[in-house]
């Protein structure tokens, strides 16, 4: 109990703190209602999204903001939604990637078709370009993700050439 007071979510919270607890409480309620099958399809989604956005050690606000969107876009759900399900998928990323990565993304191939796989792979590249660069380790990420996914090499160069002019191994210095 007194672990909730220290962060301010104690029974005793009034004005803007119960106004924040209640609206967490309506996105959790919300994910809560979600199919089984959607809510780990979109955890899995996200989490992947924040594996190559983490790749260079560090997620850019920029990074985030492309999650934010292509979570939104692609679940139904609504913007606060969307930023909670990226947050807990980065902090879970930042925890426990290097252990869940490929159990994660492995998991993700199994449940999903071809299409839905090259389309996390487009999303993955999205991400990784939203700082306008797509940095070496980035692209060795993807290149594991595409792997994990069960793509093929020529899957991974025909969405790598969507990008082309993001990959800082093709930029000119200076």
């Amino acid at each position: 109990m007194a672990l909730w007071r220290f962060l301010g979510l104690g029974h005793h919270a009034s004005g803007a703190a119960a106004e924040e607890l209640a609206s967490v409480r309506k996105i959790v309620e919300a994910l809560d209602r979600m199919e089984p099958n959607a809510a780990q399809y979109l955890a899995r989604f996200a989490y992947v999204l924040g594996r190559v956005a983490r790749a260079d050690m560090a997620v850019s606000a920029e990074e985030t903001l492309v999650m934010e969107r292509i979570v939104r876009e692609r679940s139904g759900l609504s913007e606060s939604q969307a930023v909670i399900a990226v947050q807990i998928a980065k902090s879970q990323n930042a925890l426990f990637g290097g252990t869940d990565d490929y159990l994660v993304t492995r998991e993700f191939a199994s449940a999903t078709t071809r299409e839905q796989k090259l389309a996390l792979l487009d999303c993955c590249f999205a991400v990784s370009a939203a700082d306008h660069t797509i940095s070496g380790e980035e692209e060795g990420e993807l290149r594991k993700i595409a792997t994990e996914l069960g793509l093929s090499h020529a899957d991974l160069l025909a969405q790598r050439a969507v990008y082309r002019e993001y990959l800082s191994v093709l930029k000119r210095p200076g």
